[in-house]
């Protein structure tokens, strides 16, 4: 997560990339960008605007040296020197392009940009970004001509958000360079994160929260509710919430121990927890601080909502624990021969 309010563009040069499985190739700038005033503030805002909501970060990574990745390399290299910033910016491209493995990858514009003066966990640092323009959008432009005004239809980059991007921060911590990446245009994620910048989650706070939270909603899905029904699955969600919100620091016994009532979930829990470490290649720590930043994110994607094939919606609030088991209860009438829920309530909203 940054903060803009001191910003500046130092250096922006934009090229386009093609897709050598559909024959188009790069085309490169010479010069950077000169901004007018406006078009440049809105530039800044345009770019960096999607990073003030980034809560986790990326390292670089590499099988053998981490000096051969080459995103790494070209920012390296420009933090040391701004003088070969358009040569080095045209690599970038070059690099971006040899990732284009499909043809379903898009062309589009790319902008690469130095910054001055980002904050980042109190600290102002330099940024390398890279931000990739996959998408246009038509626009009407007026124009004036023989004492009349017409109209005609260009295509152009909403200023909305940006399709894919990262900052360099000219920072780093035990594992190396911070990374902050956004891709608003997920259609390949490996193409981005992966083959083109090589990153990878850091070993930190951060990471273990969003694995663990992500370990109790895959078991929540494959596990709880196909087994024991949705209104299961809703209150383990909600109670593993509360468990985090309550906790500053996360133990696996005793989550489960507080949890789960008896040894049955427990060990359905455990061989699910070997299960999901294997297929998504991490280990859960068996201990971890909490990152509330992380908890905050991930918890609105959480879905404890009941849907019945009456095109009844009951929908259960992932803050409140309790409220699953005191108010709701589950049945079945065996003269209609169909379940039901029974609701408890002292006033409707």
């Amino acid at each position: 997560m940054i903060k803009r309010q001191k910003t500046a563009i130092s250096k922006c040069i934009l090229h386009k990339v093609g897709n050598k499985f559909n024959t188009t190739k790069n085309l490169f700038s010479e010069k950077e960008i000169d901004f007018d005033e406006q078009s440049y503030q809105l530039m800044l805002n345009y770019l960096l605007r999607p990073f003030g909501s980034v809560v986790e970060s990326y390292r670089f990574n590499h099988h053998s040296n981490i000096a051969l990745n080459e995103i790494y390399s070209y920012a390296t290299q420009l933090f040391a020197n701004e003088t070969e910033f358009v040569d080095i910016s045209k690599h970038i491209v070059n690099h971006l392009f040899e990732q284009s493995n499909s043809a379903q990858i898009k062309t589009g514009d790319v902008l690469i940009c130095l910054f001055n003066d980002i904050e980042y966990q109190e600290m102002m640092v330099s940024a390398v970004g890279i931000f990739k323009i996959e998408n246009k959008s038509d626009f009407f432009q007026t124009y004036l001509e023989n004492k009349s005004y017409d109209i005609i239809t260009q295509k152009g980059i909403p200023t909305i958000k940006v399709d894919k991007g990262c900052l360099i921060l000219n920072t780093s911590d035990t594992e190396g360079n911070i990374v902050l990446s956004v891709d608003h245009n997920n259609y390949d994620a490996q193409y981005w994160i992966k083959h083109f910048l090589n990153i990878k989650y850091p070993d930190d706070h951060n990471q273990h929260t969003k694995n663990y939270i992500e370990l109790c909603k895959d078991f929540s899905d494959e596990i709880l509710k196909p087994s024991f029904g949705l209104q299961e699955k809703s209150t383990f969600l909600a109670k593993t919430v509360d468990f985090f919100k309550e906790h500053e620091v996360i133990n696996i016994e005793n989550f489960k121990d507080d949890i789960f009532e008896d040894e049955q979930r427990k060990t359905l829990f455990q061989d699910y927890k070997k299960d999901f470490e294997t297929r998504e290649n991490i280990v859960i720590r068996n201990q971890f601080d909490v990152s509330e930043m992380v908890l905050k994110k991930h918890k609105k994607q959480l879905k404890t909502e009941i849907n019945l094939d009456t095109n009844i919606q009951i929908k259960l609030d992932v803050d409140a624990p309790d409220a699953s088991a005191e108010y709701l209860e589950r049945g079945y009438d065996d003269v209609k021969k169909m379940h039901f829920y029974k609701v408890f309530f002292n006033q409707e909203g």
